[in-house]
């Protein structure tokens, strides 16, 4: 750092949160590489101190560099960002010129109203539409309904059958614009349901496409917004109780019989580990110390993170540049890309 003329920080290279978990880590490599613990050999962790160690320890061992301790401190105390200051930006719909983005979507409602009712807009429907129109103003929503109209719209233009469902069927605004296809008025549906100004949660309009030209659109969704601002949100699959025995005991040089026998204890999707009862009652004994440690391991493999695969149906579309903001990378399915994030976190 010194002949580069950059300032020194001093880290722990942390892979693990504790000491303890030092095994578990182990376990990890030998999933990744496929092979046991016992034939890992130089691709194990050479140190075992990748944990996380306290301010007092760190001091200790950089001693001799108080400016890279003093450093690390700065840049610390330098990160204050909170999500809190982010604000989703709706991606820009270029709908009706000159109009904003409520403006157009009142406009299309009521040019979408009037194809649906030559003969006139039955009172009700119009009232309602007013109301749901100054509740979406209210709220800003404007440009979802927008963006989510164009996607239909262009479905229903090249053929392809859609349909929205979910609690945006209690939608008027979705009723005419051809969104969904039950009338809420005729089924006395509650709007509020959708769109709530006491909630102020965004609207979810969820909508499916036939499965052999999903693709079709997933494209046209990437070429008319652009890469840099759509992409696929992810599924963390986490690893259950019968994936941890199953993993751990391989890793472990367990006998695949007995592997198999402990995995199959574990009733359905439960996410216990097995117990010391049921380990006796098939005759192992409990005093085996590989069998013990392959169970204390199994339950703490239960639910760590194992690979990450797409959602099946949820795409982030954002104005400014998403990859300025979410880390993305190419899909395992040709032209696609996924947020290395799932909904929840997103």
């Amino acid at each position: 750092a010194g002949q580069a003329g950059v300032r020194a920080v001093a880290l722990g290279d942390i892979l693990y949160h504790a000491p303890q978990a030092r095994l578990l880590q182990d376990v990890v490599t030998a999933i990744r590489e496929k092979c046991t613990v016992d034939t890992l050999g130089y691709r194990r962790e050479r140190h075992a101190d990748r944990h996380l160690k306290s301010p007092a320890e760190m001091e200790r061992r950089f001693a001799a560099f108080p400016d890279a301790i003093a450093a690390t401190a700065a840049i610390a105390h330098a990160c204050t960002f909170d999500l809190g200051e982010l604000s989703y930006q709706y991606p820009h719909e270029r709908v009706v010129e000159g109009l904003t983005a409520q403006g157009a979507l009142e406009q299309l409602t009521e040019t979408a109203a009037a194809r649906m009712f030559p003969d006139g807009l039955p009172q009700a429907y119009r009232d309602q539409i007013a109301h749901e129109l100054k509740l979406i103003g209210e709220l800003g929503y404007a440009p979802y309904f927008l963006t989510v109209n164009s996607i239909v719209a262009e479905s229903r233009r090249r053929g392809i059958l859609c349909q929205g469902r979910g609690s945006a069927a209690n939608s008027c605004v979705c009723f005419v614009l051809g969104i969904t296809s039950i009338d809420p008025i005729k089924h006395e549906l509650l709007f509020e349901r959708f769109v709530s100004g006491e909630r102020r949660e965004p609207p979810d309009i969820d909508v499916d496409f036939e499965h052999e030209r999903r693709e079709e659109i997933i494209q046209w969704i990437y070429d008319t917004y652009g890469r840099n601002h759509a992409a696929l949100t992810a599924v963390v699959t986490r690893y259950r109780a019968r994936g941890a025995v199953r993993e751990v005991g391989k890793a472990l040089s367990l006998p695949e019989d007995l592997t198999k026998a402990l995995a199959g204890l574990i009733w359905g999707w439960s996410q216990e580990g097995v117990g010391e009862k049921q380990v006796t009652q098939l005759g192992l004994n409990m005093d085996d110390r590989r069998l013990r440690l392959a169970l204390e391991l199994s339950r703490q493999l239960i639910g760590v993170p194992r690979h990450l695969s797409q959602h099946p149906g949820g795409f982030v579309l954002t104005h400014d540049r998403l990859d300025d903001l979410v880390p993305i990378e190419p899909a395992a399915m040709v032209d696609r890309q996924v947020i290395e994030w799932d909904k929840d976190d997103i």
